[in-house]
């Protein structure tokens, strides 16, 4: 199951890098230790059995998957030579290859005209992001909703900037009424919209949004750190393809390529519409930037020393499988979409269960039917580890019991939240393996319920 053809490829990628360095004399590189590598790697191999097996259809809980082949390769190809992305004199090559494969990413939300840089993750991207919110409107609020990403409240403690969190609508979404009220009172600098959450994968009202800023003047940026992939997709629903549309109003956008991209972690991306904000990062550090008057990469990043084999990677996945709607990689999340659609049907029809509202991207939430919430919640642990024990790996979650309004029925509402079980179906396999992942659940929730 683990693909072993591709090393051939490698090897034979190693020759032609090798080539491009013959004029330099030979030596012997001083490796420590370097007789004892094999048997460190094979007890390397024994302890990462001890690990979920992200990289297979059953398992269908975190937001993890492998990356494509394509940057696997490319990414192991870099680390011959290591290359550092901080500055042209560390990353030459891979500096130009982070600003194409960054200038893909942007493209892909309409925007030829841009600053952006890749970062270690979501997290760093959206700190620079509310970074930039803060040096722009220093001291003013940050809001996300509740169910936004919980480092932004976080992030905004770090920049000592002030945090409001939004109550959010039956389906997961930023709730409008709240929102306007806190913007209304002229404090608030930025406001995150949450291109999928990553709970339930709930797209807020972009469009609502955009017009709530022409009245009070705010940013807004776009969280699609999970979501942001999914603007290519053919079969969105009608309300989350509007806000995709219209990506290219806000500020500012963080992505992360290491989720739907096919990128190892951690590949972060964060886009800024307004190049002049790259002002704002301003600095000298005679010691790294000499050798060029080109821009260097760490002149627009918080970070200093970033990995340019995930600029490599990157741009080697995007050169393969290239972001456009109606291709290859776009088809690959139309398959995740539609897998899970298909499992939200399974489950709205078979009276075992209770659903929330249909999934907006490719996350589904769900839970055994009972007579109470806290019956319900128990139970849903339960259905978890028997999944689990038939190879069938979910996860829980503890959400708002709104969320299951529709079809709590005459359940006993006796806690707030209700744990159910989530399902993240962001491999395209899932489309085809979707009978077999409804069989063992069928099985696991049977033998929970018999007891």
């Amino acid at each position: 199951m683990l693909d072993k053809e591709s090393l051939k490829i490698l090897t034979e990628s190693l020759e032609k890098l090798g080539a491009g360095f013959v004029a330099l004399p030979e030596f012997s590189a001083k490796v420590p230790r370097n007789q004892g590598v094999a048997e460190i790697l094979a007890a390397t191999a024994g302890r990462l059995q001890d690990n979920y097996p992200y990289f297979h259809p059953l398992y269908a809980g975190q937001m993890l998957k492998p990356p494509h082949p394509v940057a696997r390769l490319a990414y192991a190809l870099a680390q011959w030579i290591n290359p550092n992305n901080h500055a042209l004199d560390g990353g030459r090559a891979t500096s130009a290859m982070e600003k194409e494969a960054v200038a893909g990413v942007a493209e892909m939300f309409g925007w030829r005209q841009h600053l952006g840089h890749l970062c270690g993750g979501g997290t760093m991207a959206n700190l620079e992001a509310l970074w930039v919110a803060g040096q722009l409107a220093p001291e003013k609020k940050i809001v996300a909703s509740e169910q936004a990403h919980y480092t932004h409240g976080r992030i905004s403690g770090v920049l000592q900037l002030p945090f409001a969190a939004v109550p959010c609508d039956a389906r997961g979404r930023m709730d409008l009424g709240k929102l306007r009220e806190l913007v209304a009172q002229g404090d608030v600098g930025a406001v995150v919209a949450t291109m999928g959450t990553t709970a339930t994968g709930s797209v807020d009202p972009l469009a609502e949004i955009l017009e709530l800023r022409q009245k009070y003047g705010f940013r807004v940026h776009a969280d699609a750190a999970y979501g942001g992939y999914f603007g290519l997709a053919g079969n969105l629903g009608k309300d989350a393809r509007r806000g995709f549309d219209l990506l290219h109003l806000v500020d500012s956008i963080v992505i992360d390529p290491h989720k739907h991209g096919l990128q190892p972690y951690g590949c972060g991306c964060v886009l800024f519409r307004d190049p002049g904000v790259g002002t704002l990062y301003k600095h000298d550090s005679p010691a790294t930037y000499f050798s060029s008057r080109e821009q260097h990469l760490g002149e627009i990043s918080l970070e200093c020393s970033r990995p340019g084999a995930s600029a490599a990677a990157l741009w080697a996945t995007q050169k393969l499988l290239p972001l456009v709607k109606d291709g290859e990689f776009a088809h690959g999340l139309e398959d995740c979409r539609a897998a899970a659609l298909d499992f939200h049907s399974r489950l709205d029809e078979d009276a075992r269960f209770l659903t929330a509202f249909p999934p907006e991207l490719d996350i589904v939430v769900f839970a055994p039917r009972a007579g109470s919430v806290s019956e319900s919640s128990e139970t849903s642990r339960k259905i978890f580890e028997a999944a689990a024990q038939r190879n069938l790996h979910l996860a829980v979650a503890e959400l708002p019991v709104e969320f299951f309004a529709a079809s709590l029925g005459e359940m006993k509402k006796d806690r707030p939240s209700l744990t159910c079980v989530r399902s993240v179906l962001m491999k395209p396999e899932h489309k085809e393996w979707l009978p077999r992942i409804w069989d063992i659940l069928d099985e696991a929730t049977e033998i929970v319920q018999k007891g």
